[in-house]
């Protein structure tokens, strides 16, 4: 990211300065409650008032809950930079979290609201920040970048396809694929922007030699085929196509990973993890595959893509911004290594507990505490970053 525009007589809290802050921190801390009481709920020690089964309240407010506000902090903090614009802030950016709180509540307490009332509630979030990205967008004349507000979009349809699949069939079986299929293909077009690139920056000034081939028509062909091949898997997960489709698309992505020279960063964290969040990508893609063939059970592959690809990616990317958008230097204090250490054994825990379920009872413990830990963790130590450090341009890079 280049240097966010500076701030035009804004005189509020910090909070509300840019998208990143309240989204980051809020985000954070909802991703921590909302696993503590998955397992207390998944064991029948914890009722909730909702009209979701148990299984589809967790995946809903991990899909279409916390990870659309990570989701919208980035890109409420990139788009200044894509249009020159100034950034959403103040009452504008306060309203909009206000939604996406509303949405949280609506949905945990849907049983007394009614299914259709908490629905619009919920996505009215999406719709929002589908029309605010858009206007910024256009009104700076940077529409290359509309296929990100498309994939946003796609979203906001995932979710009205879980609300209503949910209501007519008891479950939401297609809108919890649509949902993991935007995710992946979020997490391979923009991280195929800011890894390689931010991979190639320090290697210049650190660490010369190799570098990371620059985004090519190669990698047009990856996210083409991945996009295609997480369709037939959304219509049908199970099958000889599916899993010949799966199996080429996590090849291609893990020769994708390798052409950005990763292991040439081992000396900064916060370049190595993103190329380790992005190595879930594939093996999501294999697992699905093997899920698919029927020698895996389908949890690990879906994990490898939710807890692996989308918990470390989102922790990578939420605290290089919070760093480099406060003036803070780009580099992972201890405190910031374990939260990558814990999210990764997250989900390795949580794959572990498909693939083997003698021991699916300790392991899913194990990957929930460490899941917390990290984004509690992000959030407890990033915290006056986010609220307190009045606001200043800064790259990210």
């Amino acid at each position: 990211m280049n240097a966010i525009p500076r701030l035009r007589a804004y005189r509020g809290p910090a909070l509300l300065s840019y998208g990143f802050r309240p989204f980051f921190l809020f985000g954070a801390i909802y991703a921590g409650l909302i696993m503590l009481s998955w397992l207390p709920v998944f064991y029948g020690e914890l009722a909730l008032w909702t009209t979701f089964t148990p299984i589809d309240w967790h995946v809903h407010e991990t899909l279409y809950g916390f990870l659309p506000a990570v989701v919208t902090g980035f890109l409420l903090t990139a788009i200044p930079n894509w249009t020159g614009r100034l950034p959403i802030h103040g009452m504008s950016l306060l309203a909009l979290a206000a939604v996406w709180v509303a949405g949280r509540v609506a949905v945990t307490f849907s049983t007394g609201i009614g299914w259709l009332p908490a629905a619009i509630i919920d996505v009215s979030f999406l719709a929002l920040v589908v029309a605010a990205v858009t206007r910024e967008i256009i009104a700076g004349s940077n529409r290359r970048n509309l296929k990100i507000v498309g994939m946003v979009a796609l979203l906001l349809a995932g979710n009205i396809a879980f609300h209503v699949e949910a209501h007519i069939y008891g479950s939401a079986e297609y809108g919890v694929r649509i949902g993991i299929a935007v995710m992946v293909l979020l997490i391979a077009v923009i991280g195929g922007r800011i890894i390689p690139s931010f991979t190639r920056n320090w290697l210049v000034r650190e660490n010369p030699g190799r570098l990371p081939v620059p985004f090519a028509r190669f990698d047009l062909i990856v996210i083409g085929i991945s996009a295609v091949t997480l369709v037939l898997w959304t219509v049908q997960p199970f099958g000889r196509p599916s899993a010949a489709a799966l199996a080429i698309a996590g090849v291609l992505h893990i020769v994708r990973l390798v052409r950005w020279a990763g292991d040439r960063t081992w000396r900064d964290r916060l370049v190595l993890i993103l190329h380790v969040g992005y190595a879930f990508v594939p093996l999501g893609f294999l697992l699905a595959g093997a899920a698919a063939f029927d020698i895996a059970a389908p949890g690990a592959g879906i994990h490898a893509w939710t807890v692996g690809a989308a918990g470390t990616m989102t922790l990578a990317v939420m605290s290089r911004a919070s760093l480099g958008h406060t003036g803070n230097a780009l580099a992972a204090s201890p405190v910031t290594q374990a939260i990558y250490a814990a999210i990764v054994i997250a989900a390795l825990a949580r794959i572990g507990a498909s693939l083997e379920p003698a021991w699916s009872e300790p392991l899913l413990y194990i990957s929930a505490f460490c899941w917390s830990a990290a984004f509690f963790g992000f959030a407890g130590s990033y915290w006056p970053l986010l609220v307190g450090t009045p606001p200043r341009a800064r790259s990210a890079e």
